[in-house]
C-alpha cells in the first residue's frame, strides 16, 4: 500500500512540473531566431560591438565569421583580445572591416601587429580588469568608474584622476555598445545563459552591457529546462539567441612535453 501511494504521488509530481513547465513555456518570451544572419539584422557600417570570449576560448565563431560575410566597416570592437591571424576577430582583421580594436591583450595576432604599427589601425590597450569593469558599469546603468588601475602610467594620459582617502583613481567611462555578443555553452529560448569554465571571464558581463544583446549557445534548451541556481545570465539582459554550429575551440597555443 505505501509503494502504491508512493508511486501516485510520484506521478502527480511530474504532471505538477509537466504543468509548471508548460505555463513557463507559454508566459516567458521566446527570443530565438533561427539563423545567426537573423540574429545579426541592424548591424551597419561604424558600429561598436562587444563580443565576448578570453582569448580563443568562448567566442561567438557563428557571428564573427557572419560578420566576415556581411562585409560591415569600420566597426569599433571590444573584446579581450584580437583572434589570431586565421581565426576569431583575426578575421575581420584580415578584411579589414575593424577601425578600432579596444582590448587588454593583443600578442598573438601578426597582422594586428602590422595594422598598429602601419597606422591602419586604432588600439586603446586597456587593463584587463578595468575592461571588465567598465562592461559591469554599462549593465548596471552606471555612466563610469573609479579605479588605481593605470595611475601614473600611459594608460592615465588625458584622464581624470581624483584621491579618495589619500590615493589616486581614474575615472573610467561605461562603455557605449550597439551590440555584444556572446557565446554560451547552453541557453534556453527565453535567454538565460550557462558559461563553461574561461568562458564565463567575459561573456556575462558583456552579455549585460549591449543595447542589444545576441547570444549563440551550443545547446539551446526550452525555457524552464535550466537548473535556475545554475544561470549565470539572466534572460532579461539577452534579446536574440541562437543555437551555433560546427565549433572548432581552437587553442591558442598547445604546450606539449618533451619526450623523456
Amino acid at each position: 500500500m505505501l509503494m502504491r501511494n508512493l508511486g501516485l504521488i510520484n506521478s502527480r509530481i511530474r504532471k505538477i512540473n509537466s504543468l509548471i513547465n508548460s505555463l513557463i513555456n507559454k508566459t516567458m518570451i521566446n527570443k530565438t531566431v533561427q539563423n545567426v544572419s537573423e540574429a545579426l539584422a541592424g548591424i551597419k557600417d561604424g558600429m561598436t560591438i562587444m563580443l565576448g570570449g578570453f582569448g580563443l576560448c568562448g567566442i561567438p565563431e557563428n557571428c564573427i565569421a557572419e560578420l566576415v560575410k556581411m562585409d560591415i566597416k569600420n566597426l569599433t570592437c571590444i573584446s579581450n583580445n584580437a583572434g589570431v591571424d586565421d581565426f576569431g576577430l583575426g578575421l575581420l582583421l584580415q578584411k579589414k572591416q575593424i577601425k578600432k580594436m579596444i582590448s587588454s591583450y593583443v600578442g598573438e595576432n601578426a597582422e594586428f601587429e602590422r595594422q598598429l604599427l602601419s597606422g591602419e589601425l586604432e588600439v586603446e590597450l586597456i587593463p584587463q580588469g578595468t575592461l571588465a569593469t567598465r562592461c559591469m558599469a554599462a549593465g548596471y546603468g552606471m555612466p563610469a568608474i573609479f579605479t588605481p588601475a593605470g595611475v601614473g602610467t600611459e594608460v592615465a594620459e588625458g584622464k581624470e584622476i581624483r584621491n579618495f582617502n589619500g590615493k589616486d583613481y581614474l575615472l573610467e567611462y561605461a562603455f557605449d555598445a550597439d551590440f555584444a555578443i556572446v557565446k554560451a555553452w547552453k541557453g534556453d529560448t527565453a535567454g538565460n545563459l550557462i558559461f563553461r569554465s574561461t568562458a564565463r571571464n567575459f561573456n556575462p558581463m558583456m552579455a549585460m552591457a549591449g543595447k542589444i544583446t545576441v547570444a549563440e549557445v551550443e545547446e539551446l534548451v526550452p525555457a524552464g529546462a535550466l537548473d535556475p541556481d545554475q544561470i549565470h545570465t539572466p534572460g532579461i539582459y539577452v534579446h536574440r539567441i541562437f543555437q551555433g554550429r560546427d565549433y572548432e575551440k581552437r587553442i591558442e597555443q598547445r604546450t606539449v612535453r618533451s619526450k623523456c
